[in-house]
């Protein structure tokens, strides 16, 4: 599988990586996926601590301890949990970063993390403190490298501004469009990488598609909107399966280093891959992708 450099850094990782959050807590299938996913070359697994309570950066870790230098890992942080409450708080503190990053190793059964993200924020944070926290990591050897995982404009460009972040994690796709607006140019004239999550749009974007989708739509999409538009790409484009429009619609950017479609079966694991490994899409094919697909900007998460 062909990798991409995140960024400028050293860290070059497969163009599908694996997205952990839809494991499940079942050790021995989730790390079968896990393995599953590595033997067809994916190199590039993406967790957090929130997930599953810290189980699933457990799992992951059990999953890789004895091939650990073979893998870029990266997690996340910012969502406390506690165990005597329910839901989370955010809390992007030095203080708090500081301490779960040692929580989140120890759950990885590692010395390192490659990539270490901030797992949201707002404009109204403390951001200077979080880089700081992140730099400290750095320069600690805890982390190799930072980024943000965020879909909010006005937050990448404070952080883009003022810190040495590599990435940005954010929900692009076909259906979501958003980042193509304002984000996607000005993070590849930084030399910043995006990590591209929810590709397939809950497998709306996906052969099962007819199956998927329901009154609610997607987005801004009505299930009208989404019919009419799978209803023509899949009529009037070469014929190729879906998963392949979606995953080689979002690399196709300059910026997007890895997507990372999720996967709670091996055999989604195998579809994911083998969609990856087709050829790129032409530039009629990404023309007619858009023309059927319209985008729309950020309103509200700014």
């Amino acid at each position: 599988m062909n990798r991409r450099s995140i960024g400028n850094s050293e860290l070059y990782v497969s163009e599908i990586g694996l997205g952990c959050m839809s494991l499940g807590t079942e050790v021995e299938k989730a790390k079968s996926i896990i393995d599953e996913a590595i033997e067809l070359g994916v190199n590039y697994l993406d967790t957090a601590d929130l997930y599953d309570r810290g189980v699933n950066e457990e799992i992951v870790g059990e999953a890789i301890k004895n091939k650990r230098d073979s893998i870029i890992l990266a997690t996340k942080v910012g969502n406390r949990w506690a165990d005597e409450q329910e839901g989370w708080s955010w809390d992007p503190s030095k203080t708090y970063i500081k301490r779960a990053v040692k929580d989140s190793l120890r759950r990885l059964q590692t010395d390192y993390i490659d990539l270490y993200q901030l797992h949201g924020g707002t404009i109204e944070d403390h951001i200077d403190e979080t880089i700081e926290a992140f730099e400290e990591l750095k320069s600690e050897g805890y982390i190799r490298y930072y980024g943000i995982s965020s879909i909010r404009p006005n937050v990448i460009r404070e952080y883009l501004n003022n810190s040495s972040m590599i990435s940005a994690m954010m929900q692009y796709s076909m259906f979501d469009r958003r980042p193509e607006e304002e984000i996607l140019d000005l993070l590849a004239d930084h030399s910043v990488s995006v990590i591209a999550r929810g590709p397939l749009a809950r497998g709306l974007l996906t052969d099962a598609w007819a199956d998927r989708v329901n009154e609610k739509g997607y987005l801004h999409l009505s299930k009208e909107d989404i019919e009419n538009s799978l209803g023509k790409l899949v009529t009037t484009l070469p014929r190729r399966p879906l998963q392949e429009f979606a995953l080689k619609y979002c690399l196709a950017h300059k910026a997007v280093a890895s997507v990372i479609p999720g996967a709670s079966n091996i055999i989604q694991v195998r579809k994911n891959i083998e969609a990856g490994l087709s050829i790129p899409l032409t530039e009629e094919e990404i023309t007619k992708i858009q023309a059927l697909i319209p985008a729309e900007d950020y309103q509200q998460h700014r």
